[in-house]
């Protein structure tokens, strides 16, 4: 890799920035100044910026429990967001796969991994979402084939996929989709 991205991918810094703080002499390659942003970084290698060694980040995978009241978005000016419960680097890189609403609360996956994330929320691979769904009123029996036939939802031409309603009490049940619509 070279050491320009190199520099890149540990700090947040912009290819140009990289090559700014190589010009000013602030960086060492295995204790040697540098002064080309194009030469070749091995695994082996230590680069310090300053005198502090940096270190590459991976692909990062996080499963987090959304609290009530916080959005699934990097940022909104009237909600928390759920990157706010997180203390990590180079955070503005992460981003959630999927969505809760505000008030829903349960797990959420956060990642910087595009590829990983595009294969488990787009829907057309098929991946199915579970949520465990409390009602304030009973939930009756003729909502199992309501959901398995699909639901007009407000504001939507279409109805829903058809989906697994499986009822666990009088006001409980797993839900199962195979879509991500708004508040579905």
């Amino acid at each position: 890799m070279r050491l320009d991205k190199f520099i890149c991918d540990c700090t947040g810094l912009t290819r140009s920035q990289a090559g700014k703080v190589i010009r000013q002499k602030l960086v060492t390659l295995n204790g040697e100044l540098v002064k080309q942003a194009a030469l070749q970084v091995k695994d082996s290698d230590v680069v310090c910026l300053n005198d502090e060694q940096l270190q590459l980040i991976g692909l990062r995978y996080f499963m987090l429990h959304k609290p009530d009241g916080y959005i699934c978005s990097t940022e909104d000016p009237e909600h928390p967001t759920v990157f706010t419960l997180m203390d990590e680097p180079l955070i503005e890189r992460l981003h959630t796969v999927g969505r809760l609403d505000l008030d829903t609360t349960g797990l959420v996956l956060i990642t910087d991994d595009g590829q990983w994330s595009h294969r488990i929320s787009s829907p057309k691979h098929h991946v199915a979402k579970t949520y465990r769904v409390w009602t304030a009123d009973p939930i009756p029996n003729s909502a199992i084939e309501q959901f398995a036939e699909g639901v007009m939802l407000r504001n939507e031409k279409n109805a829903t996929l058809p989906a697994q309603l499986e009822i666990l009490d009088e006001t409980e049940a797993l839900l199962t989709i195979h879509e991500g619509r708004y508040h579905q």
